[in-house]
């Protein structure tokens, strides 16, 4: 089942992988604003440079001209990542001034996102984030004296709550205080904290004892459906593992979807860095591949890459899609 996504997200989505003009994708050399954000393992990460109209005698009155981006992830990554940077430069903004773009900016300039997709638009403003305060320590400015509240350190500092996507209790708190997040879907949904192994959910100390400890205990205790679109090919019930594709799709449409899918999105990216994909074979929902170039010579960079592949093929065609690389 393909995620439900607006015209302008998909059109952002297919004008930056095509390097339409005017899109951000991309790195600025030298940049005087660097932040990054999210984990390669959990299949979204983005890498945020800004550059800087230097002002001569006040550093806080630099304004921002050029804004890029490496988005690692889905469709909703890389649109709300285009979101953003769109947001920056139409804004003028200075670095300072930036800060008050929020992920629901974001949210509306797509003109609505998925609320399984929520946390693509919060990692664009966490790299923002990041990289004012990379700006900051470049051009001496004292941000606490601004009384702009940072906190670059808060994901290494602390006790981790959530162990598969290391996410600690202090950043939990500020996002569930900052998003207003109720509940624990809205948690997963928002930060991705309790999405994979689900077993911080209702442990001493987990996602329930912070929702309780922040809002009063005696919020409703919902129950925990389980979130199969992020399961692991081992967590996968056994009978969907290998199902027939979605309902009104012949075994031919559905490869001929899989391979448009590759060769708009897939294959160029990976080219860009010097690697190619080849389609082995097609069963049911699985989808066997060999990685070539410099994407076969790394076992680790394999398996993460593997992730990446597998997300767009699962959201415009089947979320039981299943890649395996031979």
């Amino acid at each position: 089942m393909a995620w439900d996504y607006s015209e302008k997200t998909k059109q952002l989505f297919m004008d930056a992988v095509h390097g339409k003009p005017g899109t951000h994708l991309g790195e600025i050399e030298e940049p005087d604003g660097l932040g990054e954000h999210g984990s390669m393992a959990c299949g979204d990460a983005m890498r945020f440079t800004f550059r800087v109209e230097r002002h001569p005698t006040d550093p806080t009155q630099d304004v921002i001209t050029d804004a890029r981006y490496l988005t690692f992830g889905c469709t909703s990554a890389i649109a709300a990542s285009e979101a953003l940077c769109a947001l920056i430069e139409q804004g003028r903004y200075t670095p300072i001034e930036a800060l008050k773009i929020k992920n629901q900016d974001i949210v509306d300039y797509l003109e609505g996102l998925p609320n399984q997709k929520i946390h693509c638009s919060v990692m664009g403003a966490e790299a923002l984030e990041a990289a004012v305060f990379n700006w900051a320590q470049r051009r001496g400015v004292d941000l606490q004296k601004l009384g702009v509240d940072i906190h670059p350190d808060e994901k290494e500092e602390g006790r981790v709550v959530c162990k598969c996507f290391s996410l600690t209790e202090p950043y939990l708190r500020r996002k569930i205080k900052e998003l207003n997040l109720k509940t624990i879907p809205e948690i997963t949904n928002a930060v991705k904290a309790g999405g994979a192994c689900m077993s911080c959910h209702h442990v001493p100390g987990g996602l329930q004892d912070l929702l309780n400890d922040i809002w009063g205990a005696h919020l409703m205790q919902l129950p925990v459906l389980p979130n199969f679109a992020m399961q692991t090919d081992a967590n996968a019930p056994a009978a969907t593992q290998t199902k027939e594709p979605a309902p009104g799709l012949s075994p031919y449409q559905f490869n001929k979807k899989v391979d448009k899918v590759i060769e708009e999105y897939i294959r160029p990216q990976l080219q860009k860095d010097g690697g190619n994909i080849e389609i082995v074979d097609i069963k049911d929902t699985l989808v066997y591949c060999r990685l070539s170039g410099t994407c076969a010579g790394c076992e680790t960079a394999a398996q993460r890459l593997k992730l990446i592949i597998e997300e767009p093929l699962k959201e415009q065609i089947d979320e039981r899609i299943r890649l395996i690389l031979v």
